[in-house]
This record gives C-alpha cells, sequence and structure tokens, in this order.
C-alpha cells in the first residue's frame, strides 16, 4: 500500500520569526497544493541545526534523518521541493542526500528551486513590480541576494538584466558573496543619482544578512554605504517567503515535481 508525504528543504533560519513568516508560509503553501499529505522539515544547514538545539532545544532534521524517518514511518513515496533560490550548493548537497535513498523507495519526485527557468525570473519580476508599483522615478530598489562561488550565481545578473529588459530600470539585483557586488551596484546607482534608496533582501527570509549585512549598523553595512553615497535609504526586512506570489511559484514547482 502506498503512502505519500512531502518533504520541504530549507537552507534554514534561527530567527523564529522569520521561520513562521517565510519558511512555515511557504511549507503551507506547498502543503496546500497537496491537500492531506503530510508536510516535514528539513535544513540544509547544520550551524542553524545546531544553533536551534543548543539555544531553543528544538532540533530541525536534515534531509538524510528526515528521509529516515519517512521510512520508519512506512512512506513509500516523497514529494521533495527546496524553498531555494537557486540550483546552487545546498540544492547540489540536497540531491546527492536524495540520490542515496533513491533506491529505498517506490518514488522520489523533487521541485525545481525558485529561480530555475526564465518564466520562474519573470514570474518573480512581477511579484516584485507588483509589490513595490509605488516606487517613485526618483527612488530606486536595491535587493540583496546570497551569492555564491557556484555557477548558479549567473541567476543574478540573468535577473537584474531582465528587470531592465523590462522596463525597471530603477530596480537593482546585488549579492553579499557573488555578482553583482555592491561596489557595482552602487557605481550603477550613483550614475542615476536617485534622491532615495530603498533596500531589500533578495532571500527566503529577512536573517542575519539582511538585519546586519543589509541593515545593520556596522560601517561596511548597505544602508551605511549608500547614506554615505548622499541618498536617504530605507530598509525592508522582509524575506521573500512573505510574498504570496513568491509561495505559489514554489507550490506550483511541487505540482510539477520530477523523479529524482
Amino acid at each position: 500500500m502506498s503512502k505519500t508525504g512531502i518533504l520541504a528543504v530549507s537552507f534554514g533560519t534561527s530567527y523564529p520569526d522569520a521561520l513562521v513568516k517565510n519558511i512555515q508560509a511557504i511549507e503551507d503553501a506547498v502543503g496546500s497544493a497537496f491537500p492531506g499529505l503530510p508536510v516535514r522539515r528539513a535544513f540544509t544547514s547544520g550551524m542553524i541545526i545546531r544553533k536551534l538545539k543548543q539555544r531553543d532545544n528544538v532540533h530541525i532534521h536534515t534531509v538524510t534523518e528526515a528521509l529516515k524517518s519517512f521510512l520508519a514511518d512506512g512512506f513509500t513515496d516523497l514529494i521533495v521541493q527546496p524553498t531555494h533560490i537557486i540550483n546552487g550548493i545546498e540544492n547540489d548537497a540536497m540531491l546527492k542526500d536524495l540520490a542515496a535513498y533513491r533506491e529505498q523507495f517506490h518514488s522520489i519526485r523533487v521541485g525545481k528551486p525558485l529561480l530555475t527557468e526564465p518564466s520562474d525570473y519573470q514570474a518573480l519580476i512581477d511579484a516584485l513590480a507588483a509589490e513595490f508599483s509605488g516606487l517613485k522615478g526618483d527612488e530606486f530598489l536595491v535587493f540583496m541576494g546570497h551569492g555564491t562561488e557556484h555557477h548558479a550565481n549567473a541567476v543574478y545578473p540573468a535577473l537584474d538584466y531582465m528587470l531592465k529588459a523590462g522596463g525597471f530600470e530603477n530596480i537593482y539585483i546585488g549579492t553579499v558573496e557573488g555578482y553583482p557586488d555592491l561596489p557595482l551596484v552602487k557605481e550603477l546607482v550613483r550614475k542615476r543619482a536617485p534622491k532615495k534608496v530603498l533596500l531589500a533582501p533578495l532571500m527566503i527570509v529577512a536573517g542575519d544578512h539582511a538585519r546586519n549585512d543589509m541593515a545593520g549598523e556596522d560601517e561596511d553595512s548597505w544602508k551605511n554605504e549608500f547614506l554615505r553615497e548622499g541618498y536617504e535609504v530605507s530598509c525592508l526586512l522582509k524575506g521573500l517567503g512573505e510574498y504570496e506570489a513568491v509561495r505559489q511559484i514554489f507550490a506550483e514547482h511541487a505540482r510539477k515535481a520530477a523523479p529524482l
């Protein structure tokens, strides 16, 4: 007799409010696409898993632990949906863990990360354009993405290119650890000389990077870097998981999950 479950895989967060507003919200959206099927959670960040255990005595499964728990409870089929933005290092690690258990399930189907195909990029752009429709001509919106040394970092400049092609000349994509980096984004914004810069995370949760690297009080935070440029600066601490349209992209990817 078959028994199907859903595994939602996230990098993770140690901020309880961000967990509820972003990760749990995406998990709920994915679950609503499959009424009656249980949704379980796994994190890929060992550091966050350890922190939650030590600080809150809360244990979040790794992908491997989650797979073992599904087997122990008699599940035969899995739908796995990552909440990752790109097909990068974390997603590769998840796929490797899943592959090790492929033969122990009747089937494992896997949904794609948020930004996988050009249609995904356009869906995200549409969602962001609707969210920030009130942006004025003398205001620039700069998104902070994570960035990576993985070749999937190409997603970020591609998304920026598509924004410009779509007529969104005052929205820029930057990254903390990849390309485009902050110095380049500052240079591009400087050429247009806006009055105000709004900073927002292009990350699933508004966690450490958003609260410290972007909006923090350190001298090299993005907020202070742009303040020194002479702009009015405001920060929006809102993860992508808080956008209904983004949650629906993940739900649709889960519906289209393909065999591992």
